[in-house]
């Protein structure tokens, strides 16, 4: 008899849910779209039915001919730090305020003039930031007094798709940890955090290890999936997390960076790192017992995507025309702008920044455009200003003593091979690319299989099912190039800070 899992991974253009076989093949998979909301400069929402929407159309679709007997675990990943509120009935009271959303500044302040900054980083290993769910909180808490009030459950998206599976209010170590009121080195709560901040810690729901059991496909859910009833859904983990167990990103030594909507850049590590400036983030790993390291960069492949709406019409006729997508026609415009995209660098602060600035008011742009630049310059310098942004967080990494010596790249930045190679040349250090692209999908998979008792552990798992396609070694030549051209990078978000800060002041 067959043994099957499945991931579902939901992330913020869509969620994926993939059905594998016990040795981690793709046997089925299926992602669905859903829109952002975007009410207000700086403001990002979504509907949290959308996401469940999509998690049950993506397995019924999966689960379309195969025995469902064989079915024998269900993992979640998903995008970290969204706000769900519920009522003391479980209904919806708004859309979610998601990760990327910049409007909690004063309530960021407040948190940090009420802990202290020490304080506060001992305990959640991150400085209060914008993107986090207990700032959210407390923004609706100020500005939505009624929905607030009304409010009695709190989770995070991934946990709202598991209670519509499942009934159980409950999340996972790591997915906890980005929401800012978590003890990451006791695994557990903070009675101190929602008690200074006032925020009732029963609206929180049960923590679990990312690969324990929390509760079983229920009734209702398996007669609209064609599922059996009672397979168990483990706690699962958020994104990056889960990524890193797709990756094989599981003991110390190992990292990835991935190229999504934001970009991150993830080092495990069997013990709680610190950096006392809060420029990265401690959370606890999928691994029981273990943590990691993360730099995250707003505007990734978003940076790509936008240009590729608003400059590269050209470039996605002639998409059209040959009947492939429009990136790969912008990586062929792309590799005609040579190293340094001639003197061009992008900042990618579309969405403010997270690693390791901290600021809500930066802002993008390219620095150095002249008459003489094409849109392969231009298509070329975005690729390289979001490897520098996340090379920024590396250097993080290797002041506080981790120095990975090579790294997995994943997401979907990942299947350019110009990309590939410029990370090699850029971070000075080999990367593999993982035969599986899959992810956070499989990442959830795997944690449900060790669950469900398919595998022993999550490190034996990934040890067997987690294999290398192809490496990418740097090319010398352009190591060099980069370097010079990252001693200028480097100095351009403190040069124009005052400047963005103006200007968002201008926009109101």
């Amino acid at each position: 008899m067959n043994t099957y899992l499945i991931g579902i991974d939901i992330g913020t253009s869509g969620t994926k849910t993939a059905l594998f076989d016990e040795a981690g093949n793709v046997v089925a998979s299926k992602t669905v779209e859903y829109p952002l909301y975007q009410p207000r400069s700086g403001w990002a929402e979504q509907d949290p039915d959308d996401w469940v929407r999509a998690a049950i159309e993506g397995l019924c679709a999966v689960a379309s001919g195969i025995d469902a007997e064989c079915v024998r675990g269900i993992g979640l990943s998903g995008q970290m730090h969204g706000l769900v509120m519920l009522d003391s009935e479980g209904k919806l009271l708004r859309r979610s305020i998601i990760w990327c959303d910049q409007r909690t500044e004063a309530q960021c302040r407040e948190i940090t003039e009420t802990l202290g900054s020490e304080k506060l980083i001992k305990i959640t290993n991150s400085p209060a930031l914008t993107g986090f769910t207990a700032s959210k909180i407390l923004w609706v808490r100020e500005n939505e007094p009624e929905i607030y009030e009304k409010c009695r459950h709190i989770l995070m998206p991934k946990d709202y798709v598991r209670y519509r599976l499942t009934g159980e209010l409950a999340t996972d170590v790591s997915d906890a940890s980005g929401v800012q009121l978590f003890d990451i080195g006791a695994r557990k709560w903070s009675d101190e955090m929602t008690s200074l901040l006032g925020i009732d810690a029963g609206m929180l729901p049960s923590v679990y290890e990312s690969c324990e059991v929390t509760g079983v496909l229920s009734e209702n859910a398996a007669n609209k999936t064609g599922l059996r009833r009672g397979i168990p859904v483990v706690g699962g983990a958020g994104d990056n997390e889960a990524a890193a167990v797709g990756c094989g990103v599981v003991s110390d030594g190992k990292a990835f960076a991935t190229i999504g909507t934001s970009g991150v850049v993830f080092a495990h590590s069997e013990r709680v790192k610190f950096d006392p400036k809060g420029r990265i983030h401690g959370f606890c790993a999928a691994v029981p017992g273990e943590y990691h390291v993360m730099g995250v960069i707003q505007s990734a492949g978003l940076s790509l995507r936008r240009l590729r709406d608003n400059v590269c019409a050209a470039e996605c006729e002639a998409a059209r025309r040959r009947g492939v997508d429009p990136y790969t026609i912008m990586d062929e415009e792309a590799e005609k702008s040579p190293v340094g995209s001639n003197g061009l660098i992008f900042l990618p602060y579309l969405m403010g920044e997270r690693s390791p600035h901290l600021d809500p008011y930066a802002r993008g742009g390219f620095i150095g455009l002249t008459a003489a630049h094409t849109r392969g310059d231009m298509i070329r310098s975005v690729l390289e200003g979001v490897i520098f942004a996340m090379r920024d967080s590396l250097s993080v990494f290797g002041e506080i003593g981790i120095s990975p010596s090579a790294l997995t790249l994943c997401g979907g930045g990942a299947s350019s091979p110009l990309w590939r190679q410029i990370a090699a040349d850029i971070f000075g250090c080999e990367v593999d690319i993982v035969k599986s692209g899959e992810g956070g999908a499989l990442g959830a998979a795997i944690l449900a299989g060790v669950g469900a008792g398919v595998y022993g552990g999550i490190k034996e798992a990934c040890g067997e099912i987690i294999k290398p396609a192809r490496t990418y070694l740097p090319n010398e030549e352009n190591r060099k190039r980069y370097d010079e051209l990252y001693g200028i990078y480097d100095g351009l978000y403190g040069a124009l800070r005052e400047t963005n800060m103006r200007l968002a002041e201008f926009c109101g």
